[in-house]
């Protein structure tokens, strides 16, 4: 086996030129006209989604002009001295073999802010630049990169189209001499989301697993449902049939999807789809609250129904852009800590009933439950299995806190 042939496909088929790079003639042009521009604009900021080609954009570039490629990650350089130390003496010294210079700081998002951090002498660097400078990064509207914006041209790299992630597929399957099934195909494409890396990676375990097995991995990702897929279905996908399970096969209860699908409606939808949206949460909301304070379970439907196919129906203008979706913050903090505390409470209450005290006092003595119930306890107090992990968790906690302090002077 040859090393071409060992390569990934990645690899193996990573853009080497313009001409190469597929669905993106815009930012192509932007970038050539920032390279004839420069020094008047010293500096480029590629901003986009992962696997959309940021770094083989600027690969095609430096080979074009025939320019050596200065390339960091800006993980690496997560200081202020580490910057001076390593960017400083490329950005002034003059290239050897080359006509000119490219400097690529990749994965710009690793840089930190802080006063100890490359972020601010990165500025100054930039000011000082005897090369073009070009930034990738995934998400360069954070708050920390404010500064930075301003000293850069920003272009921003969308995701590539399904029908060309379709065609690049069929391109490497050609140069292969492979086939597979069409729907195979569709779905690589569907699951890539505009990421080419992601697609040529997919096809990658196709080639490896086959058909067959990859298809039914993929089901059975899907049928486990995770929280981000499930999202993304809501606020991404025109699904009208079935949209009412989409959280079925999700390990949750209502109440924590609702804080997701809080936190991320404004990252999915504005104007009135946004307004339509807040109204169906409100309404989820309403129903959970009418449905815990008279015990009406049956009506956990609705709050359901509001939660999917209301969020969902708020707009038919979908996003087809890569939505970074995030977690709930403090008030799943909050939610998660009245959880844990219903949790003591109901236990209490039956190991007050138990020892035959008040609740107050067995409350007090609450402290040494995880030391004193047994298994044969536990079964007396009839625990339901929510309960048992709590003791199991305190109880862990406590010995941990023991063994600390066995060792401290």
């Amino acid at each position: 086996m040859t090393l071409k042939n060992s390569l990934p496909l990645v690899e193996k088929y990573r853009a080497k030129s313009f001409s190469d790079i597929q669905g993106q003639d815009l930012v192509i042009s932007e970038i050539k006209t920032f390279y004839k521009m420069f020094p008047k604009i010293k500096a480029l900021i590629l901003n986009g989604a992962a696997g959309t080609g940021k770094t083989s954009l600027v690969f095609s570039l430096a080979k074009e002009h025939d320019l050596e490629l200065f390339e960091l990650n800006a993980s690496d350089l997560r200081n202020r001295a580490k910057l001076e130390e390593i960017l400083k003496p490329s950005l002034q010294q003059q290239s050897l073999f080359k006509k000119g210079k490219l400097i690529l700081i990749d994965e710009a998002d690793g840089i930190t802010a802080s006063d100890r951090g490359g972020l601010s002498e990165l500025l100054i660097l930039i000011d000082k630049t005897q090369f073009p400078i070009i930034i990738t990064a995934n998400d360069i509207w954070q708050r920390k990169f404010n500064l930075l914006r301003k000293k850069c041209q920003l272009i921003n790299v969308k995701e590539v189209k399904s029908e060309i992630i379709l065609k690049i597929i069929d391109n490497v399957l050609e140069k292969e001499n492979k086939k597979i099934n069409q729907k195979v195909k569709k779905l690589i494409a569907k699951k890539s989301r505009g990421d080419v890396r992601a697609a040529l990676n997919d096809l990658q375990t196709v080639f490896g697993l086959g058909e067959d097995i990859y298809v039914s991995k993929e089901f059975e990702r899907e049928k486990q449902g995770p929280i981000f897929n499930a999202l993304r279905k809501v606020f991404q996908e025109n699904i009208e049939k079935d949209i009412v399970r989409v959280y079925d096969n999700i390990k949750m209860d209502l109440n924590e999807i609702l804080l997701w699908v809080e936190e991320n409606i404004p990252q999915a939808y504005h104007g009135i789809g946004l307004a339509k949206a807040q109204f169906s949460l409100s309404s989820a909301d309403l129903f959970r609250g009418r449905i815990y304070r008279q015990q009406y379970w049956r009506f956990l439907i609705y709050q359901n129904f509001f939660l999917s196919a209301g969020i969902s129906a708020a707009t038919k203008l979908k996003s087809n852009n890569f939505i970074k979706y995030k977690r709930p913050s403090r008030i799943l903090k909050i939610w998660l800590a009245n959880q844990k505390n219903a949790k003591k409470k109901s236990l209490i209450i039956k190991y007050a009933s138990f020892c035959h005290m008040s609740k107050k006092k067995a409350m007090k003595n609450s402290n040494f439950l995880p030391l004193i119930l047994n298994q044969k306890m536990q079964k007396e107090l009839d625990l339901n299995e929510k309960e048992e992990k709590y003791l199991q968790d305190k109880k862990s906690d406590l010995i941990t806190i023991n063994n600390l302090n066995r060792f401290r002077i």
